[in-house]
């Protein structure tokens, strides 16, 4: 039941692929505009430009993956022109396809983050903070804590020894939308992200659980999410208002732990000299006077999912 669950939803993200590209965008001729029924490529024109032929290309749509071989995904690839994340994506669906879920669950055994890890954590000046594939925040420095105090009830006195879910805050607190100046491209990459770690591991628990929750919850998320974008997520720039020192622009790193499956570091530095330095600055004093027992002292998290 799994297995096949898994092979429709590798037929889903190819027809939401396909319905993205016209055939103009291919260098295919259209002679019927007025008749297309599809938003995009039909299916006999994908077949067309991966080499295949139309009976095989709908058998992979509607989930007849176990034989198809790792050429023939990249020959559909090329002809939806997929992305690095997309074509990542959908190896990962494939894959998940033919993998046990007793396999993939064995692979997650870590359920605290390591000492040397939250040492690394403690000794970057900037927010430096460790998130799960379901995106909790499981492990941080004192300065990530202040940063991302907003997810908490109380951002002024937090508790943290309560877990917070980055995904969940985005969709279901109203204060979000304050936190994140731009909250539609926060509220896009969140899902995005939320749908790559889905497909790396289609049998954890806790994300399924959580995106049942916000499909249940939250119309934004439930639209995003059946749009089935995907995207990778390894540097670039964001911006904040935080409740206690305004408006901040930082850039960020984003990296898997390999020793620490389904763990993953970030690392935020503000620009030397800039208006958000002197933001950090002072969260950083704000942070040391106000909540500086809950940090060394509280014990990280790994959700058992």
């Amino acid at each position: 039941m799994e297995s096949s669950k898994r092979a429709a939803e590798i037929g889903r993200f190819l027809a939401s692929r396909r319905a993205k590209i016209t055939p103009d965008q291919v260098g295919l001729p259209v002679y019927d505009a007025g008749k297309r029924r599809v938003p995009g490529l039909r299916r006999q024109e994908v077949a067309t430009l991966a080499g295949l032929s139309v009976d095989y290309y709908t058998q992979i749509e509607r989930g007849k993956v176990n034989s198809v071989s790792e050429s023939v995904l990249d020959a559909i690839a090329r002809a939806l022109e997929l992305d690095e994340a997309e074509r990542s994506h959908l190896f990962d669906l494939h894959r998940n396809v033919l993998t046990s879920p007793q396999r993939t669950r064995q692979r997650r055994t870590t359920k605290t983050v390591r000492p040397v890890v939250q040492r690394l954590l403690d000794g970057f000046t900037g927010p430096a903070f460790i998130r799960n594939a379901r995106h909790d925040l499981v492990a941080a420095n004192r300065l990530a804590y202040a940063f991302y105090s907003p997810l908490y009830p109380d951002p002024l006195h937090p508790d943290l020894s309560k877990q917070v879910n980055f995904v969940r805050f985005c969709f279901l607190d109203p204060r979000a939308r304050e936190f994140y100046p731009d909250w539609d491209q926060m509220a896009d990459a969140s899902v995005n992200l939320l749908r790559t770690d889905a497909g790396r591991d289609p049998y954890d628990r806790g994300i399924s659980d959580l995106v049942g929750e916000l499909s249940t919850r939250s119309d934004e998320f439930r639209v995003r999410w059946a749009k089935h974008n995907v995207r990778l997520h390894y540097t670039g720039t964001k911006s904040f208002h935080h409740p206690v020192v305004g408006d901040i622009t930082i850039d960020y790193e984003t990296m898997p732990l390999p020793a620490d499956p389904g763990l993953v570091l970030t690392l935020y530095t503000a620009r030397s000299g800039s208006p958000s330095a002197d933001a950090m600055t002072l969260l950083a004093n704000w942070a040391d006077t106000t909540f500086a027992e809950h940090t060394s002292d509280q014990p990280s998290r790994i959700t058992d999912r």
